[in-house]
C-alpha cells in the first residue's frame, strides 16, 4: 500500500470538512421547517404592543411584552426563540429593525405554563418621507407529543406581526400641509390652551356679570346685604298690585318701617337732615326722601286737600324703594325724575 502523498492527503482532508458541513447544513436546514401549528385550544395569547404606532425614528426604541399561557404537556423550545442582534428582512430586503434585547420567564399552573417574553427592538433606518414599518412576527416552537402531522412532536406558534410608522429625521425644504397629507401621519393636534385660558376668563367675567346684576335686581335675602330693610319693603311692595288709598297708605308705612329700622330711630321730615348725615349712602336721593315725606303728609293729613292719582304716586313709591334699596347696599340708585 502506497503511502499518501502530502497534497492528495491535504485534498482528502477538504473534501471529508466539506462533506461534513453540507451534512450539517442539510440537518439545520430540516430543523428550520416549517412544524405544524400547535392547536388553538392549547395556546392563549396577550400582547402588550408599544403604546404609539406613529412618529418612530432612527434610534428609537419599540418594547413589546408576548404572554403565552400554554396547556400541558406542550412546553417551550427556548433554542427557537428570537436571537439577539438579528435583522429581519421584508420582501427580500433588510427592515432596519433589529432585536436588541430578549428575555423571558416562565410560571407554572395546574394544568397549564404561562410564558412571558419581553422584546425590545430598535430602528436604525429612516427616509426622507413617512414610511411603514413592521415588527415581524416571530415563530416560537414548542415541544408536545408525537402526532400524525407532527411525528416529533414538534409544533409552532406564530406572534403576529406590529405595524407601525417611521418618521425622518430632517424635513427637507418647505412643506405645505395640505400637499403633504399622509394615512402614515398621525392628525396635527392644536394646542387649545390660549383659548381655554379666554374661554375660562369670559366664563369668570360672565359669572360675576350675573352675579352682580343679581345683586342688584334681586330681592331675594340669601345674598349679603340683601335681607335690609329696604329690601324686604320691596318685596312687600311688589305684592300689593292694586292701586287704591288702602294700599298707598300700606305702602307709605312700609317705606317708614324701613327708613325707620335704618336710622334705629323714628324719622320724620323735621330729622331727616340727621338721617343723610348718619348714613351718608342716602344723599344722593335727598330730593326724593323730601319729596316722599311730602307724600306722606299729603296722603295721611291733607285727603281733602287735592285728589291723589293713586296709581302714579304707587309707581313712583316703588321706584323710589328701589333707589333706597341700591343705597343700603352700597350702590349709585338709577335716578328717575317723577312726579307724586
Amino acid at each position: 500500500m502506497k503511502k499518501l502523498t502530502s497534497p492528495a492527503l491535504t485534498a482528502y482532508v477538504h473534501l471529508t470538512s466539506l462533506v461534513f458541513a453540507l451534512f450539517l447544513s442539510i440537518n439545520a436546514w430540516a430543523n428550520d421547517e416549517p412544524s405544524p401549528s400547535i392547536p388553538e385550544s392549547a395556546v392563549k395569547l396577550s400582547i402588550t404592543e408599544p403604546d404609539r404606532s406613529v412618529g418612530f425614528m432612527m434610534g428609537d426604541l419599540l418594547n413589546r411584552s408576548v404572554t403565552l399561557e400554554v396547556k400541558k404537556p406542550y412546553k417551550l423550545v427556548e433554542t427557537t426563540l428570537p436571537i439577539v442582534g438579528y435583522e429581519h428582512r421584508y420582501k427580500g430586503q433588510v427592515s432596519g429593525i433589529e432585536l436588541r434585547k430578549i428575555s423571558h420567564t416562565r410560571k407554572e399552573n395546574r394544568n397549564s405554563t404561562t410564558y412571558t417574553i419581553d422584546l425590545t427592538y430598535q430602528v436604525f433606518t429612516t427616509a426622507p418621507v413617512v414610511k411603514p414599518a413592521i415588527l415581524p412576527a416571530e415563530i416560537i416552537k414548542f415541544q408536545g407529543p408525537k402526532t400524525a402531522e407532527a411525528k416529533d412532536g414538534l409544533v409552532q406558534y406564530r406572534v403576529p406581526s406590529f405595524y407601525f410608522r417611521i418618521s425622518p429625521m430632517v424635513v427637507f425644504g418647505a412643506v405645505k400641509i395640505e400637499q403633504d397629507m399622509s394615512p402614515f401621519r398621525k392628525p396635527f393636534l392644536l394646542q387649545p390652551y390660549p383659548e381655554k385660558q379666554r374661554l375660562v376668563a369670559c366664563l369668570i367675567v360672565l359669572g360675576l356679570s350675573l352675579l352682580g346684576l343679581l345683586y342688584i335686581l334681586g330681592t331675594r335675602a340669601w345674598l349679603p346685604l340683601m335681607g335690609k330693610p329696604f329690601a324686604q319693603a320691596v318685596r312687600q311692595l311688589r305684592k300689593l298690585k292694586t292701586s287704591n288709598e288702602a294700599n298707598l297708605k300700606l305702602a307709605i308705612g312700609c317705606v317708614h318701617h324701613a327708613i325707620n329700622e335704618t336710622a334705629k330711630y323714628s324719622v320724620f321730615s323735621d330729622n331727616s337732615d340727621a338721617f343723610l348725615n348718619n348714613a351718608a349712602s342716602f344723599k344722593t336721593i335727598e330730593q326724593e326722601l323730601k319729596t316722599f315725606f311730602n307724600l306722606s303728609h299729603q296722603v295721611f293729613f291733607e285727603t281733602e286737600a287735592q285728589a291723589i292719582d293713586y296709581e302714579a304716586s304707587m309707581k313712583w313709591l316703588r321706584n323710589f324703594c328701589k333707589q333706597c334699596r341700591d343705597c343700603e347696599r352700597g350702590l349709585k340708585p338709577a335716578l328717575a325724575k317723577a312726579k307724586a
